[in-house]
Parts: structure tokens; sequence; C-alpha cells
């Protein structure tokens, strides 16, 4: 495609000069003699350079400048003169030019920078599109749900993901609290750098100090480098710390100071580091009953309350799950089309989900890779499934009694006539030996003389 440059000089010799040469170079030349005429020019087609002499009748070269780049921020634009001044010359390039020519210059010079300028554009312009394209295929996170709770959920994210505040994200293990501060990062402003997330509990409490603000080589006893924090890592971005509650008593001390000014220093460092972070915080506790016990600092909690965020269990939002089972089917059986049968959706819909969106995508994997069929129902539900969902059934016929309560009773009730005896006790309940194991310690369950 033909290159189109407008050319503005009140000198029509000069002006007659270049356009003939430029023409022989093949571009397309539109020639006129001061900005005024350049600028109704450019309200009526488009161009891919403009060169122009500074000084002009009616309207100068700086003028059209400044008036070109406030229509079109991503024109070129390259000013001749024929009197040569650095402090014009930083003036054009600070306005947006591009280059500065001073009369009289050879051919190679307008030529170079004619082409640099051209060149420079088509890589401003391929980078754009990368970017767009980028934008497109973002692995934004993808929150499914129709339901009420989730639909207030992202209505909240649109409204708190522009800003920089600080949100303190709560809600049972598994909700997806990391999916919402990632879907946070990628609706605002930071969201071609960085996100960063930590799990504070899964850190032992001796590193938790260098995982968060680095370390200096010799710190400390297998120090041999120095080393980036995770603040550091995240400048731009945004930092989750997820099991926030779990940050130790004297870290909370630190944090909190971070927070106020604004600044890391690395462990065995004097060196303070100046940081640009969003801090997105989350916990499945309640930190007002780990303030009461003085194991949380008030001054901390609401420092990272300054917007809350609860993230609704997968009980709340039932009516989602038959969304999320196809999500989940679609993602574990590639090339697969697997389908769930009505009985065992509504089975799905009607479990409690103590585990929330993470134990169900756990589940449909085991599902879909022990499936006897490319149509699931009821028979490959897992066996310690159709036993709570037949405490699920008793408890609505008592009336009065929950879920935990009555899977509470029952494991208790099956130990104590097989005399504690676990392998017993699960066969009775018809579960994996694990399973009793894994409820005897969610609900504190041992003999009384333990």
């Amino acid at each position: 495609m033909e290159i189109s440059i407008l050319l503005a000089d009140d000198d029509a010799a000069l002006r007659k000069v270049i356009s003939y040469k430029l023409k022989r170079k093949g571009f397309e030349v539109v020639a006129v003699e001061n900005g005024l005429e350049a600028m109704a020019l450019l309200d009526t087609r488009k161009f891919d350079l403009v060169l122009s002499d500074m000084r002009m009748p009616k309207m100068g070269g700086l003028e059209l400048l400044e008036a070109a780049k406030r229509k079109r921020p991503e024109l070129e634009v390259i000013l001749m003169t024929a009197f040569a001044d650095v402090s014009q010359a930083v003036k054009a390039v600070k306005l947006g030019a591009f280059d500065y020519l001073t009369k009289p210059f050879e051919d190679d010079q307008l030529f170079m920078a004619i082409n640099k300028a051209l060149k420079f554009r088509r890589l401003e312009d391929e980078n754009k599109q990368l970017r767009e394209q980028l934008d497109s295929r973002r692995s934004t996170p993808n929150v499914i749900g129709i339901s009420k709770p989730i639909k207030q959920i992202l209505a909240l994210v649109d409204k708190i993901a522009p800003t920089d505040a600080t949100v303190l994200l709560s809600g049972e293990s598994g909700s997806g609290k990391e999916v919402i501060a990632r879907l946070i990062h990628e609706k605002s402003y930071r969201r071609d750098k960085s996100f960063v997330a930590v799990n504070c509990a899964a850190i032992p409490r001796e590193l938790i100090e260098s995982e968060l603000f680095g370390h200096v080589k010799g710190a400390f006893t297998g120090a041999v480098r120095d080393k980036r924090g995770k603040f550091e890592l995240a400048e731009g971005g945004t930092l989750l710390l997820d099991e926030i509650g779990q940050l130790g008593i004297e870290l909370q001390a630190k944090l909190l100071r971070v927070i106020q000014e604004r600044v890391i220093e690395p462990v065995g460092s004097e060196r303070q580091i100046e940081i640009d972070v969003r801090l997105l915080a989350a916990t499945n506790e309640n930190l007002k009953e780990r303030i009461a016990q003085g194991s949380f600092r008030e001054d901390l909690f609401y420092r990272l309350n300054v917007i809350p965020l609860t993230v609704p269990t997968l009980r709340e939002r039932r009516d989602d799950i038959p969304l999320l089972v196809r999500e989940f089917l679609a993602r574990f059986s590639p090339g697969a089309t697997i389908t769930v049968d009505q009985a065992l959706e509504q089975k799905l819909i009607s479990l409690p989900w103590p585990g929330n969106i993470r134990e169900l995508e756990n589940l449909v994997e085991r599902m879909v890779v022990l499936r006897r069929s490319d149509t699931l129902t009821l028979e490959d539900l897992p066996a310690e499934y159709l036993t709570a969902s037949a405490m699920v059934s008793s408890s609505e016929h008592s009336g009065d009694i929950g879920f935990h309560e009555a899977e509470h009773q029952l494991v208790l009730a099956a130990l104590e006539k097989n005399n504690w005896n676990k392998s017993k006790a699960a066969a009775q309940l018809k579960i994996p030996r694990h399973i009793l194991i894994y409820r005897m310690k969610k609900y504190n369950i041992r003999p009384s003389d333990e």
C-alpha cells in the first residue's frame, strides 16, 4: 500500500523539490503552504506522516504538531527549520515530534528520518495489535455462574477493580477466593503487570519474611545469593496474601509498616526499597475472633479490610452447579462428549459441598477418569457421597438436624458400635478408611479417654 505524506511549507520552490523527491521514492505526497490547510486535510483524510516547516503564516509547525497530535496521537510528525534553535527543538520533541531537521539537509537525512518514523509507527501498530490479541486471549479467570450471589460478587469486582483499594476476601476453603482475586487484577489497570499469590500457611514461619521481602547474601544460613521477595516480584502489579490469618504476629507488624510506608527492607539489609503494589488478602478464618484471641493485630485488620468481600459458598449458589459441572467435564475430557443424567445432576445439586468448588472439581475429574460410559449416572458417584446423600435425606425427615450434625452422629455411632476400630466402622459405613479418618479429624471425634 502506498505511503501518504502530508507536506506543509510556505516556500513554494522547496515544497516542489521535496514533493518531487518523495514521489520518486514511491510516496504519495499532498503539499500545502501552511498549517491551517494541513489541519483541514487531516480532518478529511488519513496520512501516514506529516512533514512540516516550523515557520509558516497563519499556523506554524509547532501549532500544527500540537493540533495534529490532539486529533491523531498515533500520527508521526517531522519538523523542518532554517533556524537552528535548541530550545525550539526540545519543545518540538516534548510536544511529540518524531524528528527535527535543520535546513539545508541532505536527501539521505530526509529519507532516513522518514523511514525511521514509518518503521517506528509500524512497530507501534504491530505491538498494539499484539496487545489487543493478548487481551482477547488473556486467560481471564472464568467465573461461572448465574446465581444471585455470584452476580453480586461480579458487580462488586467491576466497581473495585479499577481502584487501588486493598481488598480482604473471606470465605470457606475452595470457594474461589484466589479466582476472584485474579479477576480483580485482570480488570484493573495493572493487568499487564504480574499477579503474585502467596499462601502464608504453606511457607515455614522462619522463611516467610524472606519470601515476602527478599534477603541479601549471607543474611542467614543458606542465603548464598541475593533473592527478591514476592513484593518486588509483584512490582507494578498485584500481590495476594492468601490465608493471611496464619501470618505470625511479629511479621504482621512488619506487613503493617509496608502497607503504611510502601517500602520493604530485605532480610539482612538496611536498604529500603520503594514498592508500587496493589495488595489483596484472603482468609477462611474469622479474623475478628483471632483479634479477640490476641493472635491477629487489630490495626492490620483495618488496613486490610478497606473493602471486605465475602465469596459465597457453593451451597449458597446451587443454581451454578450444573454450569460448573459442564465446565469441568469439558476441561477433563477434551475431545470427548460426556453428559450427566438428570438423577446425578439433582444429587450433585443437593449435596452439602464442605469443600466447595474445589471439591466439586475434584469429584468431576474422578468420575470422568473412572467412568463406565460417556453418560455419568449415580453409579459413577463415589460411595461416600451416596452415604452423605442418605444422611441428608435422614436429616430432612428429622426436621431440626443439619447435615454436619447428622454426619457427626453417624460416624460417632459407627465407631462406638465397633469399639473404635476404624476399619470395621468404615466398612459399616461403606466408605474407605481414609475418608473415615478425615471425618474424624473434621469433627474432632476421638475416644473419651483421649
